[in-house]
């Protein structure tokens, strides 16, 4: 008996694993019809068949069974190993115990944490964008409020009176804005000579409400003089001779009697300003009266030499120029002087 070829799927038959026939080994039952040509027919199989089988095999009733379709994930990749998956529980990672370094070393963090932030701190437009954040790693505790806000006020310098022209004007100072415990915390505040040596502020006035008398803990005064209107330059543009000297002087001494733990006064200057000029001199006369330390800051280079003064002495357009050029939206152009 020869044997029937074997249905043949369309298309590639990889991976196949067998052919199972669904339809059930007898015969279809044929359509009743009242042609008896017909049901003959349909009783019998067709004489061209190379098979003994009881019916007509149709393609529609063989079932493939495709082996690849019933493997499992891991057996088509030799990347994965032939164990079941189980998916990770994932668990936060434990906290770095910060609070538990040595003291010594929490500060060193706190310092490089705040190592972007400038050395002398003003009423500027743009604190809220450059230091709002930054102050808020603050609040993560108390113990690390207490340390962080420690190590920060007491090693930046806040001026009393803002210089920048937007804020210059300003009653509410940054002295005025900190808290009570803040202001307690400092240890070193800066007076800028200079900006508006034409028409000072109204609000340049030393008070109850600028919070000097909070500052219990400052013992170092910076000042900085950026120019001297008693220089010949000057004339003609000063409200009168001596005027911006005398106003300087009296607002040094009331900073000095609001300070109880003063102890040194640090001056400084630009090249243009001369130690024994009338503004530097008059300044220093009110805080060796008030028997107070005096320094000399890193940019004029002055030392308690008596003739280290005018050896490098350069014009005060020069200043003014240098000024605008390193910081233009902070300086205050109606003291510019326009000279040939």
């Amino acid at each position: 008996m020869s044997s029937m070829k074997r249905p043949v799927r369309r298309g590639s038959l990889t991976g196949l694993r067998a052919i199972r026939i669904v339809s059930s080994s007898k015969p279809p039952k044929p359509e009743a019809s009242a042609d008896p040509t017909a049901l003959k027919q349909n009783a019998e199989p067709a004489k061209d068949d190379k098979d003994d089988l009881p019916f007509a095999l149709d393609i529609r009733d063989i079932e493939f069974v495709d082996d690849v379709a019933q493997l499992p994930v891991a057996a088509l990749t030799l990347d994965v190993p032939l164990i079941p998956f189980k998916r990770k529980i994932l668990q936060p990672p434990a906290p770095f115990p910060f609070l538990e370094l040595p003291s010594e070393l929490r500060i060193k963090v706190y310092e490089y944490y705040f190592a972007d932030v400038d050395d002398v701190l003003d009423l500027d437009p743009t604190n809220y964008k450059r230091y709002h954040k930054l102050l808020g790693f603050m609040r993560v505790c108390r113990q690390v409020h207490a340390e962080a806000t420690h190590l920060f006020y007491s090693t930046h310098s806040f001026r009393i009176f803002p210089v920048h022209p937007a804020r210059q004007k300003h009653k509410r100072t940054i002295l005025y804005r900190l808290k009570p415990r803040q202001r307690e915390l400092l240890s070193t505040l800066d007076l800028r000579f200079g900006p508006n040596w034409g028409s000072p502020p109204r609000s340049w006035v030393v008070n109850d409400s600028l919070g000097l008398q909070d500052c219990v803990n400052v013992t170092q005064l910076n000042i900085f003089v950026e120019c001297d209107p008693s220089d010949k330059i000057f004339k003609g543009w000063v409200r009168s001779e001596g005027f911006y000297e005398t106003f300087t002087r009296d607002l040094l001494a009331e900073v000095i009697s609001k300070l109880p733990s003063l102890r040194v006064v640090q001056f400084d200057a630009w090249s243009s300003v001369k130690k024994r000029g009338a503004m530097i001199s008059g300044l220093m006369d009110v805080v060796t009266k008030s028997e107070l330390a005096v320094t000399w800051g890193p940019e004029r280079g002055w030392t308690n030499a008596v003739d280290d003064d005018d050896d490098d002495v350069r014009p005060a357009t020069l200043d003014m120029w240098r000024a605008i050029i390193s910081n233009p939206a902070s300086y205050n152009y109606d003291n510019l002087l326009v000279t040939a």
